[in-house]
C-alpha cells in the first residue's frame, strides 16, 4: 500500500462521516462559487464590444426622474453619436406578483432601437411588422419559450408606476447571447395611454461610433445639461445595470459577507470532522510511531486527510455550480441580474484554493496534536 492510497483508504474509513462532511463542504462551496461568479459578472469581466459602445444617459440625481424629450436631439448632435433611443422602465405586472412571473418591460423607440442595441438578432420581417404596430412588442426568445409566446399572441401587463394595463401583440422575437428576458414595446403607446407622460424618457441609450470616444461624448454630453434644470449622468451600460444593483443595498458587502460565511462554515466542518477522526485514532498514531513515522510524517498524513476531503467536497461542489449556474442565467428575470455569470477557470481555481486553504487550515491543529502524542500515552488510550 502507498502512503497516498493510505491517506485516501483513511480519509473515508468512516464512510458516513466522511460523505455527510463532503457534502457540507459540496454545499459550502457550491455557495461559495456562486457568490464568486456573480462578483466577476458584475465587477470584473468585460462587457461585449457592442456593449462597450453603448452609453446610457440618465437623470444625475435618480432614475426616479425623467427626462425632457428634447434631450433626444441634443444628444444626436454630439459629435460620435451614432443613435440615441429613449428608454423607461414600464415595471408592470404579468399575471401576478410572484416572482417567477417577473420580467422587465422597457418603453422605446422601435424604428431606432435595434441601431443602439445591435446584439440583437431579430428576423427583418419581424422587427418591420413591431415597427408598423404602435400596440406591437418585442420578446426574448428564452421569455417567449418560458410562456408559450408565438408572433400574433396578445400579452396584457397590468400597469404599477403608470396607470394604464398595456394590451401588446407580440409582433418580433430577438435572439441574444447571454438572453435577457425583457419586453420591449412603442413609447408612444405609453405617451398616448399617460397624458402626463407625454414628451418624457426614463433615460436614453446612445450608440457611439468607437469605444474609445465613450469618455469623451460622456463628459460632453454631462457638460452640455450641467446648468439645465434636469442634469444628466452618462455611464457605460455595466455602470449603469450596477446602479440598479446599487439600489438594493451594498451589494459587495453582502457578496463578501456570505463568502467570509461560507468559509466559516467550511473550516468547522472540516475541524469538527478531523478533530472526530484523531480522537478516535490516538492508539494508531502511536503504532504509526512505533513503526518508524516521525511526528512529521503524522502530522502530514492528517492534514493530507483534511485537505483530500476539503478537494473531494470542493470538487463535487464546483460540478453542481457549473449546470446550476448556467441554469439560472437562462431562467432569472429581473433587470442587472448578471445573466452573463459563468463558471470559469480563475472562479473554478479560487473556489479550489479557498478548499485547499481551508482544508489545510482546519487540519492542522488536531493534526499537530496528534502528532505529540507519545507512544506509552497513545498505547494507554481507550477510546
Amino acid at each position: 500500500m502507498t502512503l497516498v492510497s493510505f491517506i485516501v483508504r483513511n480519509t473515508f474509513r468512516n464512510k458516513r462521516r466522511s460523505l455527510l462532511t463532503m457534502i457540507s463542504i459540496s454545499f459550502s462551496l457550491l455557495l461559495l462559487t456562486l457568490m464568486i461568479s456573480i462578483w466577476r459578472a458584475f465587477y470584473i469581466d468585460q462587457v461585449a464590444p457592442e456593449a462597450a459602445r453603448r452609453l446610457i444617459i440618465r437623470d444625475r440625481v435618480s432614475l426616479a426622474f425623467f427626462l425632457p424629450a428634447y434631450y433626444r436631439d441634443k444628444i444626436r448632435a454630439v459629435s460620435g453619436v451614432t443613435s440615441v433611443v429613449p428608454e423607461t422602465w414600464f415595471g408592470g405586472r404579468y399575471i401576478d406578483d410572484r416572482p417567477e412571473h417577473f420580467f422587465a418591460q422597457v418603453a422605446t423607440d422601435p424604428d431606432e432601437y435595434l441601431k443602439v442595441a445591435s446584439d440583437k438578432i431579430v428576423p427583418p420581417e419581424q422587427l418591420k411588422a413591431w415597427q408598423q404596430d404602435r400596440a406591437g412588442a418585442m420578446v426574448d426568445v428564452t421569455l417567449a419559450k418560458k410562456y408559450g409566446w408565438k408572433i400574433g399572441d396578445r400579452v396584457t401587463l397590468q400597469g404599477t408606476i403608470f396607470s394604464v394595463d398595456p394590451q401588446l401583440t407580440i409582433r418580433a422575437i430577438y435572439r441574444r447571447d447571454p438572453p435577457q428576458n425583457t419586453l420591449y414595446f412603442n413609447t408612444k403607446y405609453l405617451e398616448e395611454a399617460v397624458p402626463w407622460f407625454k414628451g418624457q424618457a426614463g433615460w436614453y441609450a446612445a450608440q457611439i461610433d468607437s469605444a474609445d470616444d465613450v469618455g469623451r461624448v460622456s463628459e460632453q454630453i454631462d457638460g452640455m445639461f450641467r446648468n439645465s434644470p434636469l442634469p444628466t449622468k452618462s455611464e457605460s451600460e455595466k455602470a449603469f445595470q450596477l446602479g440598479f444593483v446599487a439600489s438594493l443595498g451594498n451589494v459587495k458587502a453582502f457578496i463578501l459577507g456570505i463568502c467570509g460565511a461560507v468559509a466559516f462554515a467550511i473550516m468547522l466542518v472540516s475541524a469538527n470532522t478531523m478533530a472526530m477522526s484523531v480522537r478516535s485514532r490516538t492508539r494508531e498514531v502511536a503504532l504509526l510511531k512505533t513503526l518508524g513515522f516521525t511526528r512529521r510524517s503524522v502530522l502530514a498524513i492528517f492534514v493530507s486527510e483534511s485537505v483530500a476531503l476539503a478537494i473531494a467536497g470542493g470538487v463535487l461542489g464546483i460540478l453542481i455550480a457549473i449546470p446550476l449556474i448556467a441554469l439560472l442565467t437562462r431562467t432569472f428575470i429581473a433587470l442587472a441580474v448578471p445573466l452573463d455569470m459563468k463558471v470559469n477557470t480563475p472562479t473554478v481555481a479560487l473556489a479550489l484554493f479557498v478548499a485547499v486553504s481551508l482544508g489545510l487550515l482546519s487540519g492542522y491543529f488536531p493534526a499537530y496534536n496528534a502528532s505529540r502524542t507519545g507512544i506509552v500515552e497513545g498505547l494507554r488510550h481507550i477510546g
